[in-house]
């Protein structure tokens, strides 16, 4: 496909000159137009090594304010980064609503460099192409504008400029063995990066080949290509209206009579049974914990619940067997306004734990199709695809070894009330009650049908809901030690006989 390109195209410097000078007065303006709008921007800059990423990313700039983009250089990966999801610190790069972000590589050498030097197994592959396709779908569905260059330069061109590179003091540093392997095996690194070309190029995200070799004509047609992709993206924008325009979503009966309605919460234990599990099961989940610790194993805990089911006390006996110096707990409440300008999944994928570590999130990324559906805080479209961007991000973290395990703290609606009604009546306690946790319970009906959609489409065998009958404290308490005790002891057991 790429050998069949034309890489002797060229421009003159008359022409050079003239298309720099006309596109960057058109892409000055059309990201402040951007800005206005709210539109995010992703660059990403791919291509053979030495085809003038960095030069190329140099020259775009210029034409921009530099209050408003940032560059990433994405080569080898931290020990930080290295100990999370491969997307984790792309997720944490996102530009806010109005920004632009420029890659200097990217997403993409999980299934191209890595895959050459044998980092990445084979069978692996499908996985990554998916989590990369999600990922690019999930924020183009939100708003984000992606452009995605590859730069193409021949063997013969790459040897040429590797050998410039290696005659110069200044910038001999440069090139590395692996650039010499990736020349030498060329014919194989044009492969993979074909490959990934084909499966990566969407209609919400293609991919431009850039004819690399000579680098005036590249440059300009980045900068045409860019723009033009600015403008197209504003005038859809302008044809469609605002994407964040609120309307309040329809009930979805069907769901009314669901996994809840067959909850046992008759289920008790008496405070000598509580006390006699917990001693017994705290001891274990101490020891799980520095397994998982010694063992690189991270683990997602999120916990839902009605209004005063018991989150914060099943958390609290959870973490008081818990070595501090390895779990965090997020409480989330109403996002502010950074996190506004961002992907609702975004100030999640901040909090993913690294390898042995534990975060447990008090209400999680499921207000979407919760509190946000119900409020009108998101539109039907958003809340019916958020299922899918869900699955599809806890199947990414299940894929870089997380045990994920997701709790439904259940209580019914005479319980919630003697619980709002002893939270009023003493003093320590009446921070916990608001007007908002009233005006929630009349609309328990249509909060019960969505949590039953979100059981349906959401426990999947990588990332399983558990209901917790939570009536009774204890018993509740109770069970969630022990669903994460023994989804530890299993995961800890597959680890030890795989290794």
């Amino acid at each position: 496909m790429l050998e069949k390109l034309d890489l002797s195209k060229k421009i003159d410097k008359k022409t050079y000159k003239d298309t720099m000078k006309e596109q960057s007065e058109r892409l000055g303006l059309l990201q402040r137009e951007c800005k206005e709008a709210g539109i995010p921007v992703m660059i990403v800059f791919e291509g053979m090594g030495a085809s003038g990423k960095g030069t190329q990313i140099n020259r775009l700039i210029q034409a921009l304010d530099p209050r408003g983009f940032d560059v990433y250089a994405n080569d080898k990966s931290t020990e930080e980064e290295q100990m999370r999801p491969f997307l984790w610190r792309f997720w944490t790069k996102l530009p806010a609503q109005g920004r632009i972000a420029l890659f200097d590589r990217s997403w993409y050498r999980q299934v191209t460099t890595l895959r050459f030097e044998g980092k990445i197994p084979e069978t692996a592959l499908p996985e990554a192409f998916q989590d990369i396709q999600s990922f690019e779908r999930q924020l183009t569905d939100d708003g984000m504008v992606i452009i995605k260059l590859f730069l193409y330069i021949s063997k013969d061109e790459q040897k040429k400029r590797f050998n410039r590179l290696e005659a110069s003091k200044e910038n001999s540093w440069r090139v590395t063995e692996e650039d010499w392997r990736r020349n030498k095996e060329y014919g194989r690194f044009l492969e993979i990066s074909e490959e990934m070309l084909q499966r990566t190029d969407m209609d919400c995200a293609p991919w431009t080949i850039i004819e690399g070799t000579d680098k005036d004509f590249a440059s300009a047609k980045i900068i045409t290509q860019v723009s033009d992709c600015l403008e197209d993206a504003l005038r859809q924008r302008k044809l469609r209206g605002d994407r964040k325009e609120k309307e309040v979503p329809v009930r979805s009966e069907k769901f009314q009579n669901g996994v809840l309605s067959g909850v046992d919460l008759s289920k008790t234990l008496t405070k000598e049974e509580y006390k006699k599990e917990m001693s017994q099961l705290g001891e274990k989940l101490e020891s799980l914990h520095s397994q998982i610790y010694r063992l690189r194993i991270p683990v997602v805990l999120g916990f839902e619940g009605w209004d005063a089911a018991g989150k914060g006390g099943a958390i609290k006996r959870l973490t008081s067997n818990l070595d501090p110096r390895g779990y965090k707990v997020y409480p989330t409440s109403a996002p502010n306004d950074l996190e506004r300008l961002h992907h609702y999944l975004w100030r999640f994928w901040n909090h993913v734990p690294k390898a042995g570590h534990i975060a447990i999130f008090d209400r999680t990324w499921y207000g979407r199709v919760m509190v946000e559906r119900i409020e009108g805080f998101c539109s039907e479209a958003e809340w019916k695809q958020a299922y899918q961007e869900i699955n599809e991000m806890e199947n990414h973290m299940a894929n870089a070894g997380a045990v994920v395990i997701k709790f439904w703290l259940h209580i019914d609606k005479d319980e919630q009330e003697k619980r709002f009604k002893e939270r009023q009546e003493n003093p320590s306690k009446q921070w916990k009650i608001t007007e908002e946790d009233w005006r929630n319970r009349e609309k328990w009906d249509q909060y019960e049908s969505a949590v039953n959609e979100m059981l349906v489409r959401t426990s999947t065998t990588y990332a399983p809901w558990v209901v917790v009958e939570g009536n009774c404290k204890y018993y509740a308490r109770v069970k969630v030690l022990k669903t994460v005790v023994v989804a530890l002891e299993s995961e800890i057991k597959k680890r030890k006989k795989n290794s």
